[in-house]
């Protein structure tokens, strides 16, 4: 009995030599990034480590409150929020990472958009061919150049939006009916014209980046397009600047005090507007209105309103680093802050966010998601620009070499002339 069993322990140990070896269990944190489903298993018992500007409390709050509690609750992965004074900070830390040869790094997410994005894009030190590749990457408008071109930078599948603001105009609604409201600059100037004194706009230049924003919504309109300044050319500006300077020359006489003097930033034009003195003002707040009429700066009768096209936006980002320790975590994280119920709850003044919407409102289908975005927006009020409003006149900002330009020139061939 002892010699049969003897034999069949041999026997046992051949035919265990001779099978297939098991396969390995994946590595810790490997995943397809074509299967959500093995990112999230990936994911899961992870800590994203996100590098983020901490300077407002109220945004603080609202990552820990909303993003945080809701990583742990349906993902099992732990938020780590670190504070930043400045995006430099976490860009200067990827950058000695690389320096040192470190990897994996401390970094999985920041915070970012224009010049830092550049910089880290030129290093090499971007995760590649990602955002584009989340499940609500569909609600995001990947064709518009607002969103595809980070201050002139490609986003090239490295970024994705988190949050927007986009240039509107407030008027008085007691004042002035929707009806004959201007929707282009060239209705404008015949508007400001009929009503001689009534228009102003804020000074371009440091401190007036509203009154900048303006002008190049203009030189969108007069050119034809916004397309052609998305890269620098010296030479499309030398061709275009000079219908922008007769636009507001012609502008100027019909302004408040004939265009004599200008404010010099977003509150003193509130002011002039509140005071009854002009009939439009400026703002980029989700909310339109309504933090100028919750403050008691302007009449509760405010609202805001957009031109058919060239209303110029811009967006937040996340990036994460190529060595990131924890990048699926990072991915489950850039995908969560595109759920419609977190873009509905970020615009809410209430949740101490107020930020534009990241998604397109129009590609949401879901009948609970639809839902929650319009209980947010119903909750912003008359005082805010419809969604859809907001969506369809939505431009992108300039290369950033224009900036200077069209601040240099209009000091030069308005102001000075």
């Amino acid at each position: 009995m002892k010699q049969i069993s003897f034999l069949l322990i041999i026997f046992a140990l051949v035919l265990s030599a001779c099978a297939p070896a098991a396969p390995e269990p994946a590595s810790l944190g490997e995943f397809d990034l074509n299967d959500w489903d093995s990112v999230l298993a990936a994911a899961r018992g992870q800590t994203v480590n996100w590098y983020i500007w901490g300077g407002a409390d109220s945004i603080n709050a609202y990552v820990d409150n909303f993003y945080g509690k809701a990583l742990q609750e349906r993902y099992g992965i732990t938020l780590n929020r670190v504070p930043l004074a400045a995006t430099e900070d976490a860009v200067n830390q990827v950058l000695s990472e690389k320096q040192a040869g470190t990897d994996p790094g401390a970094v999985d997410l920041i915070w970012i958009n224009g010049e830092n994005f550049f910089t880290l894009k030129q290093a090499g030190m971007l995760y590649t061919d990602w955002s584009q590749a989340l499940p609500n990457a569909t609600l995001v408008n990947w064709d518009n150049p607002a969103i595809n071109l980070d201050f002139g930078t490609p986003v090239d599948n490295m970024e994705s939006p988190w949050s927007s603001a986009q240039f509107q105009f407030v008027y008085d609604s007691a004042r002035i009916d929707a009806d004959d409201l201007p929707r282009s600059y060239a209705e404008l100037k015949d508007w400001a014209c009929a009503h001689p004194g009534r228009f102003t706009y804020v000074a371009p230049g440091p401190g007036g980046f509203i009154g900048t924003r303006f002008l190049k919504g203009a030189l969108y309109e007069l050119s034809g397009g916004e397309a052609m300044w998305k890269t620098f050319d010296q030479a499309t500006w030398d061709e275009h600047a000079p219908a922008l300077w007769a636009y507001l020359n012609e502008l100027e006489p019909c302004l408040w005090r004939n265009g004599e003097t200008y404010p010099a930033n977003e509150p003193e034009m509130v002011t002039l507007f509140a005071n009854g003195e002009i009939d439009f003002s400026f703002t980029q707040d989700i909310s339109g209105a309504g933090r100028w009429i919750a403050d008691g700066l302007m009449p509760p009768t405010a609202r805001t309103f957009v031109f058919e096209q060239y209303m110029i936006g811009d967006f937040n980002y996340v990036a994460i680093p190529a060595n990131a320790p924890n990048k699926a975590a990072a991915l489950v994280l850039a995908n969560l802050l595109l759920e419609p119920e977190f873009q509905a709850a970020q615009i809410l003044p209430e949740n101490g966010f107020g930020l534009g919407y990241a998604i397109d409102v129009t590609r949401v289908t879901d009948p609970e998601a639809k839902a929650q975005l319009e209980v947010a927006a119903a909750k912003l009020g008359q005082a805010a620009t419809p969604a859809a409003d907001l969506a369809r006149s939505l431009a992108g900002d300039t290369a950033p070499q224009y900036q200077g330009l069209a601040e240099q020139g209009w000091l030069e061939f308005v102001v000075q002339k």
